[in-house]
């Protein structure tokens, strides 16, 4: 609730969002098609990042981050379905129980400095073994699982978003100037015991990419 004696202006109904933004233009509205195009291939063979959003059967929400060398990122099944790879993490799995509970899921991939990607919504599946794992080892090591998604619409969504954020200006970029480094954040809000040093050192890149895959 604000905190503030000003009234907040809501958005209650699809009517009043409407009547906000507008109805979207024919090519925005019909863009989306219910199976992959070469040049959507192509993009899947070249994105190394992705971003999965699940949703539970409560409602509770997770995006989840996914990389790979680009070209293993993405094994694609056939012209409505495609494969990702899931390698060694912290085992939350918070997305993989919401999609045991509800299989609509929403893809974003990501090709770095594009300003467009490209999005897939669709229905998944987890899978612990298949003949198309052996099409996904990456330092020799196969996938622990993946999650198949049978894919319902796929579309490109414009550059706006990256372009007023300046994401991909290397002059912008600056990562610790108003944040902490990952080994302080650690030490501060997830404690484990160890000291900062300890943390720093844990986190180092090349330590840190030792167990990637491992």
């Amino acid at each position: 609730m604000p905190t503030d004696t000003a009234p907040w202006t809501e958005i209650g109904s699809v009517d009043d969002l409407v009547a906000l933004l507008g109805e979207p233009h024919q090519r925005a509205r019909d863009k989306g098609r219910p199976a992959l195009l070469d040049v959507d291939r192509a993009w899947l063979a070249a994105t190394p990042f992705c971003v999965l959003a699940t949703a539970g059967a409560d409602g509770s929400c997770d995006a989840s981050p996914k990389g790979d060398p680009a070209g293993q990122l993405v094994h694609v099944i056939d012209d409505t379905t495609i494969a990702i790879a899931e390698r060694p993490g912290n085992k939350r799995a918070d997305g993989y129980r919401n999609i045991l509970a509800n299989p609509h899921v929403g893809l974003n991939f990501l090709i770095p400095g594009r300003g467009d990607t490209l999005r897939i919504n669709g229905r998944a599946r987890l899978v612990s073994d298949a003949p198309f794992f052996d099409e996904m080892v990456v330092k020799g090591h196969r996938p622990l699982l993946a999650v198949v998604v049978e894919i319902d619409d796929i579309f490109f969504h414009c550059a706006k978003a990256f372009l007023r954020s300046g994401l991909w200006r290397p002059e912008t970029w600056d990562p610790e100037a108003t944040v902490p480094r990952r080994a302080v954040i650690a030490h501060d809000v997830e404690p484990s015991g160890m000291t900062v040093e300890q943390l720093d050192e844990y986190y180092d890149p090349d330590n840190y990419s030792r167990g990637m895959y491992a």
